[in-house]
C-alpha cells in the first residue's frame, strides 16, 4: 500500500486501506481481538498511518501544483475523486473519536486538509519571493513588491486557466486560492510594516496597499476576471498597522519637506544672489521661482498622499503649511543678512521679485489648495516690511551724500552732471515698475516724496548769504535737477504729479530779485502746498 501511495496511485491505495479498515472493524465487532487487544491496536495503527500517508501525499500534491511548469490534470482529477470516495466511505455523522479510542471509520477530513494545503502553498509562494536588503539595493521594497505582484499574478492566472477545470464547482477553487494568497500577503505585509522603514519605503508600501493591490495592475487585472474577486477580501493591514504606517510617513515627511524648502533657499543663495543673476521679467514683472517651487513641493506631496487616503492628503497639506510658516522667516533672515552685508546690484530686482512671489504664493495657496492663509500673510507682511526698510535704507545711503552737497560751495561752483541724484535714485526706483500693483506704485510714491522732501530740506537750511548772481545760478541748477528728477520718476511710473512744482517753487523764490515776484511765488507755493505754513 505504501508503494502505491509513493507512486501516487492514491485511489488504489485508498481502496486497499478501506478494505483493511473494514476488515479490522468487522473483526473488532466479532470480538476477535478480545484475547489479543494489542493485535487490534497494531492493525488500527497501521490503518491510521496509511491514511496519514495519503493525507501527506494530498498536501504534497496540492502544494506542488503551482511549483510545476504545467498542471497535472489527471492527478488533480484523481485527487477530487479520492476525496469524494473518502467522504462517501466515512460519512460525517458528527461523532468524532474521543481521546484514547481508535480512529477506524471516522472521517479523515481530506477536504479540510486540501484547503490547508492551499494555504500552505500560498504561504510558501509568498515567502520565496526574492527580497534584497536595503544595503544591497536602495529600492529593495519596490523591487520586492514588483516580484510579488508578478509571481502571484502568474499563479492566479495559472489557477484560472489550468487548475480550476480540475475541480468541481462546489470546491470554489479560485476563491480558495485568492483567499489563501490574500491571507499570506497580509501576513507578509504585516511583517514588513514592523521594520524600520524610510520615507520612500513607507510611501511604496502605503501606495501598493491602497492603489495597486486591488487595481487592474494586480488582482483587478482583466485577465483574472471574473474568477478573481476582490470585493469580499478583508483588509490587508489591520487598522492599527495602517494608521501606524501613515503616522510614520507623516513623521518622516516633516524632515523631507524641511529639506526640500532648505534646498530652495540654498539654490537662491548660491545660484542667484552670489552669482548676481538678474531675475527674469514676465509680463513686465520681475519673476522668482520661489512661489512655484514651494507650491510644486506642496502639490506633489499632497497629491501622492491624497491618492493613498484623503485624510493623509489633508495631514500632508497641514504639515507643508506648518513647515512653510517656519521656512519663510528663515528665508527672510538669509535675504536680510545677505543684502545688508554687501551692496549688490541684484538686491533691488530680487527684493521686487520676492514681493511679487509672496503675492503669487498667497493667491496660489488660496486658489489651488483652498487654505486659510491668514497666518502666512502676517508672516509675509513682516518680511515685506523688513525688505522694504532695507530697500529704503539702501536708497538713502546712495542719495544722502548727493543731497548733502546741495547749496554747498562745491555744488554751486563745480559743473557736475545735473543727473547724478536722479541716477542714484533710479538705481532703486527703476525696479519698482516691475513690482506688482498696488505695492509697486505705493513704494514709488514714497521714493518720489522722500527725494523731493529731502531736497527741499537741504535747500531751506540756514546758510551764508548769496549774491544775486549766485542765487540765479542756484535757481537754474535746482530747476534743471528737479526737471531731470521728476521726469525720471514719472517716466518710471510715479503718479505723484502733486510733487512736481515743489522744488521749482523754491528755486523761483531763490532766483528772484523783485519782492513782488517773490511774494507771488510764495503765494503759489502756499496754494500748492497749504501745509507748508
Amino acid at each position: 500500500i505504501n508503494e502505491l501511495i509513493q507512486k501516487r496511485q492514491l485511489l488504489e491505495a485508498f481502496a486497499s486501506i478501506k478494505y483493511l479498515e473494514d476488515e479490522t472493524i468487522a473483526e473488532r465487532d466479532a470480538e476477535k481481538y478480545k484475547d489479543n487487544p494489542q493485535e487490534f491496536v497494531r492493525k488500527s495503527k497501521d490503518v491510521d498511518l496509511l491514511y496519514n500517508s495519503i493525507t501527506n501525499m494530498i498536501q504534497s500534491i496540492v502544494v506542488g501544483t503551482l511549483e510545476q511548469p504545467t498542471v497535472e490534470d489527471t492527478m488533480l482529477n484523481s485527487l477530487v475523486t479520492l476525496i469524494a470516495h473518502e467522504e462517501a466511505a466515512h460519512p460525517n455523522t458528527g461523532n468524532t473519536a474521543g481521546p484514547g479510542s481508535d480512529l477506524l471509520g471516522t472521517p479523515r477530513k481530506w477536504r479540510e486538509e486540501w484547503r490547508e494545503a492551499i494555504n500552505e502553498s500560498a504561504r510558501k509562494r509568498v515567502q520565496r519571493v526574492p527580497m534584497a536588503s536595503n544595503e544591497e539595493e536602495s529600492f529593495w521594497l519596490d523591487l520586492h513588491l514588483g516580484f510579488l505582484q508578478k509571481q502571484l499574478s502568474e499563479d492566479l492566472l495559472k489557477i484560472k486557466l489550468s487548475v480550476k477545470k480540475c475541480y468541481p464547482e462546489e470546491y470554489q477553487v479560485c476563491d480558495m486560492y485568492v483567499e489563501a494568497f490574500h491571507n499570506a500577503v497580509a501576513s507578509h505585509l504585516q511583517d514588513l510594516s514592523q521594520r524600520p522603514l524610510e520615507f520612500n519605503e513607507l510611501y511604496t508600501l502605503l501606495d501598493w496597499v491602497a492603489n495597486i493591490y486591488r487595481s487592474e495592475l494586480f488582482l483587478g487585472h482583466p485577465d483574472l476576471k471574473p474568477e478573481v474577486k476582490t470585493e469580499n477580501l478583508s483588509l490587508l493591514l489591520t487598522p492599527a498597522d495602517w494608521d501606524k504606517l501613515k503616522n510614520d510617513y507623516i513623521t518622516l515627511a516633516k524632515g523631507k519637506i524641511k529639506s526640500y524648502f532648505g534646498n530652495i533657499l540654498r539654490l537662491e543663495v548660491t545660484e542667484k544672489w552670489e552669482k548676481e543673476v538678474h531675475p527674469e521679467v514676465k509680463e513686465n514683472l520681475y519673476h522668482s521661482s520661489l512661489s512655484f517651487d514651494i507650491q510644486t513641493i506642496i502639490g506633489e506631496h499632497m497629491k501622492i498622499s491624497g491618492a493613498i487616503s484623503r485624510s493623509l492628503g489633508t495631514k500632508m497639506l497641514e504639515l507643508c503649511l506648518a513647515e512653510l510658516h517656519e521656512f519663510v522667516p528663515r528665508f527672510g533672515e538669509e535675504f536680510v543678512a545677505w543684502s545688508t552685508a554687501q551692496d549688490s546690484p541684484v538686491f533691488a530686482p530680487y527684493f521686487t521679485a520676492y514681493i511679487n512671489s509672496f503675492h503669487d504664493l498667497v493667491s496660489g495657496l488660496e486658489r489651488v489648495f483652498k487654505v486659510n492663509t491668514e497666518e502666512l500673510q502676517k508672516i509675509l507682511a513682516t518680511l515685506t516690511r523688513n525688505f522694504t526698510n532695507i530697500f529704503l535704507n539702501k536708497l538713502r545711503t546712495k542719495a544722502q551724500p548727493l543731497l548733502k552737497k546741495i547749496l554747498t560751495k562745491d555744488w554751486i561752483l563745480v559743473t557736475e552732471r545735473p543727473d547724478l541724484l536722479a541716477s542714484a535714485v533710479s538705481q532703486f526706483s527703476e525696479h519698482l515698475q516691475h513690482m506688482r500693483e498696488p505695492m509697486g506704485q505705493e513704494l514709488l510714491r514714497d521714493v518720489h516724496k522722500y527725494v523731493v522732501r529731502e531736497y527741499i530740506m537741504q535747500v531751506i537750511k540756514p546758510r551764508r548769504k548769496m549774491n544775486g548772481e549766485t542765487r540765479q545760478q542756484v535757481s537754474e541748477k535746482m530747476n534743471q535737477e528737479a526737471r531731470i528728477l521728476n521726469n525720471t520718476l514719472i517716466g518710471q511710473g510715479s503718479d505723484s504729479d502733486w510733487l512736481l512744482p515743489a522744488i521749482h517753487h523754491i528755486a523761483n523764490i531763490i532766483g528772484e530779485k523783485k519782492t513782488d515776484k517773490i511774494k507771488e511765488y510764495v503765494k503759489e507755493l502756499c496754494q500748492d502746498y497749504p501745509d507748508i505754513r
